[in-house]
């Protein structure tokens, strides 16, 4: 059965102007994020075009009529094989490229030599860092992809399950994304059991493949305690100091450079992500640890217990990978007093301010939620985003209830 696609329109309008140009087209994310089908929306648009299905040549390394390709060498032969009679511009598609060795000089050979258009997804942070950035010198655009963000996830519950949204409908269906996330390939599953069970694979298939397997992690069971530990503690100052202590009690006995190699290869796979401290005075990066948020939130309520009393640090969680989406450079910010800014938000130069409280009990919560906005020096836009319906803003800081926020065009 043909799998059914929404069209991420974000994705592919950043691509338009470079279709048909020699730089090399890089998406890349954590795995299972949608970059294959976004390869696939991509292919659609071309054929949209005129171009000829066998002009389009597809290869995913992770699929097993290629999964015994892991030299340069096997894959040159395999793609110049596939072109040897085709006519006219090719449009070659490599997924997950990174399973092959010394992919970097073939992709760049293919460029310089074939009349062709290239597309690559990779699951790494690091696979441009090395020897293709060098080859290329900036002919490529990377893309970061993200899972479904909440408007992609209505999308996907409107066109594929003809889910007609209604304010009640959504309210409804944010409820479940609050809880699961925006992992495309959980979206079809009905009930919490199964969501919670893909998730669990796909953690799995991230930790075994992603780190493991590339890394060559030895102590399995102290990766996945380590793991686990950043995933319950989202949104909160990482230390590894404390997270030594914490294995320490377990009987668990390791050393701060282990756990801080295991925390920069769950950055790579893109498990986490680190949202750096910002001095607001200077408008600079303060050299302290700063906090770890995930780039999807629906692995804390699927692997981590009692979640209902971190309620709030998914939301932040959840604003964070947004923000990201939208293009902003995000930060955690520190006032002189070292009262604390949830946000700092920086594009070409503008700041915004973001505070993340999941309800405003009463008029003293929200002061408290509301000065350390009002301790910034500079006066650039101010944001409070609960999930509360009422309009709390309040000396010039504006409300916005997360829904609201999630839905709209602009912060």
């Amino acid at each position: 059965m043909e799998k059914k696609l929404i069209k991420r329109d974000a994705y592919v309008n950043q691509l338009k102007e470079y279709v048909n140009s020699d730089f090399v087209k890089v998406y890349i994310g954590i795995r299972r994020s949608g970059k294959t089908s976004l390869m696939y929306n991509i292919i659609d648009e071309l054929k949209l075009n005129g171009v000829k299905d066998e002009n389009i040549i597809f290869i995913s390394l992770e699929s097993r009529e290629y999964n015994h390709i892991y030299e340069s060498e096997q894959l040159d032969e395999i793609v110049y094989d596939k072109i040897e009679n085709i006519k006219g511009k090719i449009y070659l598609f490599f997924d997950e490229i990174q399973q092959v060795n010394g992919w970097e000089k073939s992709i760049n050979s293919y460029r310089v030599s074939i009349d062709c258009d290239i597309y690559i997804t990779g699951s790494n942070s690091k696979l441009l860092s090395g020897e293709l950035a060098t080859l290329l010198t900036g002919r490529y655009l990377t893309i970061n992809v993200y899972p479904f963000s909440f408007k992609e996830f209505l999308q996907y519950k409107n066109e594929i399950d003809e889910i007609e949204l209604t304010d009640d409908s959504i309210n409804e269906l944010y409820g479940e994304y609050f809880n699961f996330g925006g992992m495309p390939g959980i979206l079809s599953l009905g009930s919490e059991e199964f969501k919670k069970m893909a998730l669990k694979d796909i953690f799995n298939s991230i930790l075994f493949e992603d780190v493991v397997s590339r890394f060559k992690i030895n102590n399995i069971d102290l990766l996945q305690r380590f793991t686990r530990y950043m995933i319950s503690s989202t949104g909160e100052i990482f230390s590894s100091k404390s997270i030594k202590n914490y294995l320490k009690s377990n009987n668990i006995y390791t050393s701060q450079d282990t756990l801080l190699k295991y925390n920069e290869y769950l950055k790579q796979s893109f498990l986490i992500s680190k949202c750096k401290c910002f001095e607001l005075k200077g408008r600079k990066e303060m050299k302290i640890l700063g906090k770890y948020y995930l780039t999807d939130h629906g692995f804390h309520h699927s692997l981590i217990e009692d979640n209902i009393l971190k309620v709030t640090k998914i939301l932040e969680n959840i604003v964070y990978v947004e923000l990201l989406r939208r293009g902003y450079k995000v930060n955690v910010g520190r006032n002189k007093d070292n009262s604390e800014v949830d946000f700092v938000c920086e594009k070409s130069g503008k700041y915004k301010y973001i505070q993340v409280s999941y309800r405003l009990t009463n008029e003293e919560t929200l002061n408290r939620e509301i000065t350390p906005l009002l301790r910034i020096p500079d006066k650039y836009e101010s944001i409070l985003i609960t999930s509360e319906k009422h309009d709390f803003s309040k000396e010039g800081v504006k409300h916005l209830n997360i829904i609201d926020f999630l839905c709209g065009d602009k912060l």
